[in-house]
């Protein structure tokens, strides 16, 4: 059989061999109806670019950077596997392959990012878990190297442009709709259960709970905002102390599964039933979540991969970082509501 070459995609879509080369390449560049007929065309005749030939044209090797983290409790490193993967999953799709590493903290990954720029010319990095003051976008945008953060540039937000392309999910609201789900079945006492002041994902978290309290009238007294470290420990630690107040709240919103989970076992250790005498709303809707039923806010993973994927194509279609960073993306988050409230 004959080897499908890019002129033979051209001819099959009815379209020009630079047409199929921007669809590959940089797919912002094409007008949707027409990118659909020649991505239907590639799947069709089963066409694979040469890694090799693009590699010397393009003088890109097609690897993207991510680091991975390390399991915690079977909750946290299973969210940000789901992201990894959609990732993983897209790039390829689009010819792209991610190479993945481990770091224990941003000095360590930027020097990473030094061997794996020497030692394999990678294209671009995807970054998560961003904060203020973030070392590793410096050290990125000093050297011009492009990349993309699954993240907002937190402490950064007065800066215009902004510092550089971004796809976050709109974490306040999330805990919004789990605390509006909740008035609207009932509750009136909604403590929220989320991580120590001062950590960006966090504040944000607790921002959709405490606004929605507010508007609503509703009392938040001592004892009803809780931030300890993310773990389902401190979780059920976190949630006794709210159920041994005077008036115990008749539902808790969760900045994470992990806690959310942690209350809930504390929950049904005291022969109650959440859902039914306390209801409990998690962040992340993990696997774990699905298992037990637990409701939990969903984060689009899939399309937060797509968004960074376009970014990264888009920095990568021009010879040199662009003036302006791609426009950022915030994503809304879905309410998945279970047995438990």
């Amino acid at each position: 059989m004959a080897r499908v070459t890019l002129e033979s995609v051209a001819r099959h879509a009815s379209v020009s061999m630079q047409t199929v080369s921007n669809v590959i390449n940089a797919p912002h560049r094409v007008r949707p109806e027409t990118l659909a007929r020649v991505q239907a065309a590639i799947k069709e005749l089963n066409y694979r670019p040469n890694q090799a030939s693009r590699t010397l044209r393009t003088r890109r090797s097609h690897l993207i950077g991510a680091r991975i983290e390390p399991p915690r409790d079977g909750v946290n490193g299973a969210v940000l596997a789901h992201f990894l993967q959609s990732l993983t999953a897209r790039t390829q799709e689009a010819g792209y392959r991610i190479v993945v590493f481990t770091a224990t903290d941003d000095d360590h990954e930027c020097s990473l990012y030094e061997q794996l720029l020497d030692d394999h010319d990678l294209d671009a990095f995807v970054l998560h878990a961003t904060h203020a003051g973030d070392r590793r976008t410096e050290w990125l945008t000093e050297r011009r190297v492009p990349f993309v953060t699954f993240g907002r540039p937190w402490g950064a937000e007065s800066m215009d442009p902004e510092p550089h392309g971004w796809v976050d999910v709109d974490g306040a609201q999330g805990t919004l709709a789990a605390t509006r789900h909740l008035i609207e079945s009932g509750h009136q006492r909604i403590a929220f259960l989320g991580w120590p002041e001062g950590l960006e994902v966090g504040d944000d978290r607790r921002s959709g709970w405490s606004a929605l309290m507010a508007v609503s009238g509703l009392d938040t007294p001592d004892g009803y905002d809780a931030g300890v470290p993310d773990g389902l420990d401190t979780g059920r630690k976190a949630a006794a102390a709210m159920l041994d107040l005077p008036r115990p709240p008749t539902a808790i919103v969760c900045a994470s599964d992990s806690l959310a989970l942690g209350a809930w076992t504390e929950i049904t250790a005291r022969g109650l039933r959440p859902g039914t005498d306390v209801a409990v709303v998690g962040f992340d809707d993990s696997p774990t979540a699905g298992v037990v039923g637990l409701s939990s806010v969903a984060q689009p993973y899939d399309e937060a991969a797509a968004a960074c994927l376009r970014m990264l194509q888009e920095l990568l279609a021009t010879p040199k970082p662009p003036a302006i960073p791609p426009t950022p993306v915030l994503l809304p988050p879905r309410l998945v509501v279970r047995a438990s409230g």
